[in-house]
C-alpha cells in the first residue's frame, strides 16, 4: 500500500511471535522501518480504507484480539479498535475480505483457524468465522458457520458474476468432511449441490482470482499442499478443473530430487513481462517439518502462453527460493512499469525482487476514485483491450495490496479503459501507455 501518499507502494509486514514492521518505500528499492504501534502475534494484514479519509487502514489479523491501525499523514499509524468499535475475540485469524453493499462503510468478515477454547483440539476443532457488519456507528459482530480452518477468503464476482465469498479451507487435518465453501453475500447463506456448488476438498491455503480467458468471468487458483488448483469459469456460472496440460498444478519442486508433493500458500496472478497475458506466481514451502511433503518447495513463476497454458520460469527468472515461504505481494515497488515481487518466509528473512526483465511491453496502472464511504471503488470492474480485472479486498494468503490495477499492453502505445463502477454506471476513457492513470467519478 501507500501510506504517504507518494505512489510508491510502502511494506507491512506480519511479524508472528515478533513484532510487525513497517518499511516505507525510499524509491529505487531503498526501504525504511517506520514506527507503528508494537504488534505481536501477528498472522496477517490488508489495507483498507475505513473511514474513506484517504489514508490506508490496516486490519490486522493476530492470534488473539485483531487490531485496526488507522492510518494519517506520512504513515502514520494508531490503534483504532476501539474507535471502530470492532467486536473483540480471543481468536486465531487467518484470513479477511470486505464488500460495500452502499457507499457507507464496509462489511467485513474474518475467517479464523483452530478454536483455541476447544479443550479437544486441534484436531477436528476448527472455529466459526465473524461476519461484521456495520451500523450508523460500530460494528456488530455474528458467527459464520461452519468453519473449516480456513486460510483464505475472497468477496468477489464469481463465475456467474454474483458478489459471493469464497472460502478455502485446510479442512483435512482438522475437521472430517469439510471442504471449499460459497457464501451468497445478497442471500446470506451457504450455497450447496442445488445451486450447482460442487463440493471440493482440498488443503486450501489461499486464492487467486482473474478473468485470463476474456470472457468477462473469473478464473480460481486455490493453492493446497500438492496440487495447485485452477478451475476455469463456465458460461453458466460453473466451473470445471483446468486439464494437467494447462502447466498451471505445480504439484512438485521442479528442481533436486524431492518427489514430494508442493506445499502452496500465496498465489498472485500479475503480467510481469507486460504481454497482455496474466502469469502466476505462487509461494511456496513446507509447514515445518513435515515430512510428507518436499522440505526445499521452490516458488513458482508460471509464464502464460499465447495458447493459454502456463510454462515454469521460477528457476530461471531468480525466484526459486528454498525457504518456507508463507505470504507474498506482486506490485511494481520502482513505479517502473514492471511488476516485482515479495515474499515473506517462516524463520528466515524476507525475500524482494526486483523486476529487470528486458524488452517488455507497454503498461498501463488505473486507480479508481469516488466520493462517498466506498473511496476507492471496491467492487469496480476494469477492461483495457481484452484484460478484465476486479478490484476487491481479500485473497491471497494472509495479505492483500491497495495498489493501482497492472494491465499489460503489448504492442499498444494508447488504449480504451472500460470502468464499470460497483452501482454499475460505466465510463469509458482513453489513455497513452507507460503511466498509472488516476480515473475520478
Amino acid at each position: 500500500m501507500d501510506c504517504n501518499g507518494d505512489a510508491l507502494p510502502d511494506i507491512f509486514a506480519a511479524g508472528g511471535t515478533g513484532a510487525a514492521t513497517l518499511f516505507v518505500n525510499q524509491g529505487d528499492f531503498a526501504f525504511v522501518k517506520s514506527e507503528i504501534p508494537r504488534i505481536i502475534d501477528t498472522t496477517g494484514a490488508y489495507p483498507i480504507d475505513i473511514n474513506a479519509d484517504g489514508y490506508m487502514d490496516l486490519f490486522v489479523l493476530r492470534i488473539g484480539a485483531n487490531i485496526i491501525l488507522k492510518g494519517g499523514e506520512e504513515c502514520a499509524f494508531t490503534d483504532a479498535t476501539d474507535e471502530f468499535r470492532i467486536p473483540k475475540a480471543d481468536q486465531w485469524s487467518t484470513a479477511f475480505s470486505a464488500w460495500w453493499r452502499d457507499n457507507g462503510l464496509p462489511h467485513m468478515v474474518v475467517g479464523n483457524y483452530v478454536d483455541l477454547h476447544d479443550p479437544n483440539g486441534p484436531f477436528f476443532a476448527c472455529d466459526s468465522h465473524q461476519l461484521l457488519t456495520p451500523s450508523a456507528d460500530e460494528y456488530h459482530t455474528q458467527p459464520l458457520k461452519p468453519g473449516f480452518c480456513s486460510l483464505s477468503m475472497l468477496a468477489a464476482r464469481d463465475a456467474s458474476g454474483t458478489m459471493r465469498l469464497r472460502i478455502s479451507n485446510d479442512r483435512q487435518y482438522y475437521v472430517r468432511n469439510g471442504y471449499e465453501q460459497m457464501w451468497d453475500i445478497s442471500e446470506g447463506r451457504f450455497l450447496n449441490e442445488t445451486d450447482g456448488w460442487k463440493k471440493v476438498s482440498i488443503w486450501g491455503m489461499g486464492i487467486a482470482s482473474r478473468d485470463i480467458t476474456g470472457d468477462g468471468r473469473d478464473e480460481v487458483v486455490l493453492t493446497s499442499m500438492g496440487d495447485q488448483l485452477l478451475q476455469m469459469a463456465n458460461e453458466d456460472g460453473s466451473y470445471t478443473n483446468a486439464p494437467f496440460t494447462t502447466g498451471t498444478y505445480a504439484h512438485r519442486p521442479y528442481f533436486g530430487d524431492d518427489g514430494r508433493p508442493s506445499t502452496g500458500w500465496h498465489a498472485q496472478f500479475g503480467d510481469v513481462d507486460n504481454d497482455g497475458l496474466a502469469d502466476l506466481f505462487i509461494s511456496k514451502g513446507n509447514v515445518d517439518q513435515m515430512p510428507s511433503n518436499a522440505i526445499h518447495d521452490p516458488n513458482n513463476l508460471l509464464i502464460q502462453q499465447a495458447n493459454g497454458t502456463f510454462v515454469e520460469a521460477g528457476l530461471t527468472s531468480g525466484v526459486a527460493s528454498g525457504e518456507r515461504s508463507r505470504g507474498a505481494a506482486v506490485v511494481d515497488f520502482d513505479l517502473d512499469g514492471r511488476l516485482d515481487i515479495l515474499v515473506l518466509n517462516r524463520r528466515a528473512p524476507m525475500e524482494i525482487y526486483r523486476n529487470e526483465t528486458q524488452n517488455t511491453g507497454h503498461w498501463l496502472g488505473v486507480k479508481l476514485i469516488q466520493d462517498g464511504g466506498n473511496l476507492n471503488a471496491i467492487g469496480a470492474r476494469v477492461t483495457v483491450g481484452q484484460d478484465i480485472q476486479q478490484l476487491y479486498i481479500g485473497g491471497g494468503h494472509a495479505g492483500g495490496q491497495a495498489v493501482p490495477l497492472h494491465f499489460g499492453l503489448g504492442s499498444s502505445t494508447e488504449v480504451s479503459i472500460t470502468v464499470e463502477w460497483p452501482d454499475g454506471s460505466v465510463n469509458v476513457h482513453r489513455a497513452k501507455a507507460d503511466q498509472t492513470v488516476v480515473l475520478l467519478r
